[in-house]
């Protein structure tokens, strides 16, 4: 949700290999260890989806049709989606096939994952408890206030997912798959925020699971706020797109360096056989 999903893939290691040598036959390689990650290959949208992208789509789909999205969220994916292909095609293609190192955006240390890990809680286990507690205790404003959020971030993630394997993508436009949908989601929180904060209040016999109810939706509330209002000034514009932008623009001039060399050694190769006539 952070970027995540594009900033940290997984690596090949190397193979470890072993010599033995007996008399009067060559050396041999026996190999001792080997560990491969493979990516799989993008083979059809339903073909590449992972359970946790198909949970996702599940989710999509029962807040789309639950009438609790406002209309202009649930348009905004098909906004977001039309503009990356845009940008991808006329602003920033891509360089050629996607590997693992080059879906390797941001390095991510151990703290960066444990910050990952917290968002994930605050983001998107604690709120989907939340709708789901709501569901269960009849709690219609608090499943109304936390959905928009939800959903926007079901779809960010599954769109980051999604097109961190395919080749059309550059790392700008992958990078700006979570700012987009960042910006958004603060907006749509800072509307929750409002309904909790203002638009809801306890009845005077209200009991202790009441009030604990309570201020948890307005505690998650503004813990959603604080940690994504970090996340968008802290890390995504100041660290992560930059770092887009120059894997992009490095991977362009080695592309471009690559293409005059070609040219060179065409042109030589063709100057070799006159230079050969001549010196006959």
């Amino acid at each position: 949700m952070s970027g995540v999903s594009l900033a940290v893939a997984p690596r090949s290691e190397p193979d470890t290999t072993t010599t033995t040598t007996t008399p009067g036959s060559k050396p041999q390689e026996k190999p001792l260890h080997r560990q491969q990650h493979q990516q799989p290959a993008v083979g059809g949208v339903m073909g590449s989806l992972r359970v946790i992208e198909l949970q996702l789509v599940a989710f999509i789909m029962v807040f789309s049709v639950s009438g609790l999205v406002p209309l202009f969220d649930l348009i905004f994916p098909a906004f977001a989606s039309a503009y990356l292909l845009a940008l991808a095609r006329l602003a920033f293609p891509s360089h050629g096939p996607v590997s693992s190192s080059s879906r390797e955006i941001f390095q991510g240390s151990r703290f960066f994952r444990f910050y990952v890990v917290v968002g994930t809680t605050i983001g998107l286990f604690l709120p989907l408890a939340y709708v789901l507690g709501g569901f269960a205790r009849g709690d219609e404003h608090a499943v109304r206030s936390a959905t928009p959020h939800l959903f926007l971030l079901s779809f960010q993630i599954l769109t980051e997912n999604v097109i961190s394997g395919l080749s059309l993508f550059s790392p700008p436009v992958r990078a700006l798959v979570p700012l987009l949908y960042t910006v958004r989601r603060i907006c749509v929180i800072l509307d929750w925020m409002k309904d909790v904060w203002l638009n809801k209040t306890l009845p005077a016999n209200a009991q202790f699971k009441d009030v604990a109810w309570f201020w948890f939706g307005r505690s998650l509330a503004i813990a959603n706020f604080i940690y994504f209002s970090i996340n968008l000034f802290g890390f995504l514009i100041p660290r992560f797109l930059p770092r887009a932008f120059e894997r992009y623009f490095r991977e362009r001039d080695e592309v471009e360096s690559k293409m005059v060399e070609d040219k060179r050694s065409a042109a030589a190769s063709k100057l070799e056989p006159v230079a050969d006539k001549k010196s006959h």
